[in-house]
C-alpha cells in the first residue's frame, strides 16, 4: 500500500502551529501535504479555562480537513477532539488500536470535569461537548496496529491517477497506545514524534523509531531544558524511591504520589506491586482515583497486545487497589504509611491529588514524591519549587499554605531525554525539524544544538498560528 519508501524529491509541506501558547500547551498540529489536510493531535491546554483552552481552530480555514490523526490519549493530546469533530464531521478520526479501547472514556471523563467546573467555579462555557456527543462520535473513530500503513485521504482528491498519501503509526513507548506517525506521499515525507519515551519504563518498553526518515520532523521537546546526569540510571532512582516510602513510613506518615491517570498511574503501581512481591515495601492497601482505576484495568486486559515487560503481571490481582472517592478526601486518617496514588500530575484544582496535598502539606511525618513533569505555573510545579517552611499560594482562590511536608522528585518520566532526541535527529536526518510541545528554554536548548550540530537542517520554533513551510 501507498508510495515507495524513498527521500523526497520535493517539498510540498506546510505545517500550522494551533496550540494556543508557546508552551506545552495544547497540542493540535495542521499539516497540509500535497493537497491534502490533516490534523496531527487535538488537545486543551491543561492551564486554561473554557474556550481559551482549545487549540485554534479557526485558522483553519474551508471547509475540508481529511483526517484527524491522534498521538495518544492524554488530554493535552485528546481533550479537544469532540469540538474539532463538530467542525469537521466529514474527517476520518485514526489512532492506535490501544488508543481506540480508551479514548471514549477519557473523553467522557473530561465531560464529567467540565460539567463539575461548571458548577463550582461558574464557567459557563462548559461543557464544550456532552455525553451524548461523545457517544455519537465514538462511532467514526478507527483503530490501528503499528506498522501498518493507511490511507487517510478522500480518493477523490487525490492527483490524476495518483493515490492517497499514507500514515503509519510507530509505537513510541510513552503510554498505552501512544505512537509516532510517519506520513508519506508521491513527493514527501513527515514524521511526527508525538510524546516519546526511548528507554524502557517498569511496563512499556521504549519506543521503536529505528529505521525512520523524512524530510520533514515534529518534534516534542519536554526535557529540552533537563540535563541527566552521566551517572543517572532508572535503577537507582527507584532503590531511592523505595527508600523513602520506607523513611515517610517509620515516622508513621503517608506518600501521596500525584500521576496522570493514564500512564503513570499504572506505571506506578506496577513499580510498587514488584517492590511489595520482592519484600522491598511491605504488601498494603494502594489507593487510586476511579479514573486511573478504568484505565488500570484496561493495561491489565490489554496486556497481549502491548510491547511490555511482565506481561503476566495484572495490577488488580497483585495489588489491594481500593479508589478514594471523593467524599473520602476529607475524612480518611492520613497516619499509618499509607500509600495514595492519585490523579492528577499537575495537582490541578479540584482534583484527588489537589485535595489531599491540602491536607498533607503543613504535616511533616507526610511525603509527596513527584515522579514525572509538571508545569512550572501549575500547582504542582509551585509546590516542587517552594523550599521547606516556605508559604506559597496553592489553588485558585491563592489560598496561603505552608510546606512542611517532604517534597521530592524522582526522574521516572515517559518523556525522551533531550540527548536521545537529538539522536533521533541525526537519524531520521529530515531537511527540516519543527519543535514544539515544550517550554521556552527546552525549545531554545534544541534550536541551539541542532543548529549547531547539523548546519544543514532548518529549524523552526514557530508560535500559535505560525506556519512553516518546510
Amino acid at each position: 500500500m501507498g508510495f515507495p519508501r524513498q527521500r523526497a524529491k520535493t517539498i510540498d509541506v506546510r505545517v500550522t502551529n494551533l496550540n494556543p501558547a508557546h508552551d506545552v500547551g495544547a497540542s493540535a498540529w495542521l499539516v497540509e501535504f500535497e493537497d491534502h489536510r490533516l490534523l496531527l493531535d487535538a488537545g486543551v491546554h491543561p492551564k486554561r479555562e473554557g474556550r481559551e483552552a482549545l487549540p485554534l481552530y479557526d485558522r483553519i480555514s474551508g471547509s475540508d480537513l481529511d483526517a484527524i490523526v491522534i498521538s495518544h490519549c492524554h488530554h493535552d493530546h485528546v481533550g479537544s477532539l469532540p469540538v474539532v469533530v463538530r467542525k469537521f464531521p466529514k474527517a476520518h478520526v485514526l489512532m492506535t488500536e490501544l488508543s481506540y479501547f480508551i479514548v471514549d472514556r477519557v473523553l467522557h471523563n473530561s465531560v464529567n470535569v467540565m460539567m463539575r467546573q461548571r458548577d463550582e467555579l461558574g464557567i459557563t462555557e462548559y461543557p464544550m461537548f456532552t455525553h451524548t456527543e461523545v457517544e455519537e462520535i465514538s462511532a467514526i473513530f478507527q483503530g490501528f496496529r503499528y506498522n501498518r500503513e493507511i490511507e487517510w485521504a478522500a480518493f477523490a482528491k487525490t492527483r490524476a491517477g495518483g493515490r492517497s498519501p499514507t500514515l503509519e503509526f510507530l509505537d513510541a513507548g510513552h503510554a498505552l497506545g501512544s505512537a509516532g506517525v510517519m506520513i508519506r506521499g508521491a513527493d514527501n515525507t513527515l514524521f511526527y514524534t508525538g510524546d516519546v519515551s526511548f528507554r524502557d519504563q517498569t511496563l512499556l518498553k521504549g519506543a521503536r523509531f529505528e529505521d525512520v526518515q523524512a524530510e520533514v520532523m515534529i518534534m516534542e521537546t519536554t526535557r529540552g531544558a533537563r540535563e541527566v546526569p552521566s551517572d543517572f540510571t532508572r535503577e537507582a532512582e527507584i532503590r531511592r524511591l523505595a527508600q523513602s516510602i520506607r523513611e515517610v513510613q517509620a515516622r508513621k506518615g503517608s506518600i501521596l504520589i500525584p500521576v496522570f491517570a493514564l500512564g503513570r498511574t499504572q506505571e506506578i503501581l506496577a513499580l510498587l506491586a514488584l517492590l511489595m512481591a520482592s519484600g522491598e515495601l511491605p504488601r498494603q492497601p494502594v489507593y487510586i482515583g476511579g479514573l486511573g482505576r478504568v484505565f488500570t484495568e484496561i493495561y491489565d486486559l490489554q496486556a497481549h497486545r502491548t510491547h511490555r515487560h511482565h506481561s503476566n503481571l495484572a495490577l488488580t490481582e497483585s495489588l489491594d487497589l481500593q479508589v478514594l472517592e471523593r467524599r473520602q478526601m476529607e475524612t480518611i486518617k492520613l497516619g499509618g504509611g499509607k500509600l495514595f496514588v492519585l490523579t492528577s500530575g499537575m495537582m490541578n484544582p479540584n482534583t484527588a491529588a489537589f485535595e489531599l496535598a491540602l491536607r498533607m502539606m503543613e504535616d511533616e511525618r507526610h511525603g509527596i514524591f513527584f515522579v514525572g513533569y509538571a508545569d512550572p505555573d501549575t500547582p504542582a510545579g509551585k509546590l516542587r519549587s517552594t523550599p521547606h517552611g516556605g508559604a506559597f499560594s496553592f489553588g485558585p482562590q491563592d489560598r496561603r499554605v505552608t510546606r512542611k511536608c517532604q517534597v521530592l522528585e524522582f526522574d521516572l518520566t515517559a518523556h525522551a531525554n533531550r540527548d536521545e532526541l537529538l539522536a533521533l535527529v541525526s537519524q531520521v536526518s529530515p531537511k527540516a525539524v519543527i519543535l514544539g510541545h515544550g517550554e521556552a528554554d527546552a525549545r531554545g536548548w534544541f534550536r541551539e544544538q541542532i543548529t549547531r550540530q547539523h548546519p544543514r537542517i532548518k529549524v523552526f520554533d514557530p508560535g500559535p498560528a505560525e506556519t512553516v513551510e518546510a
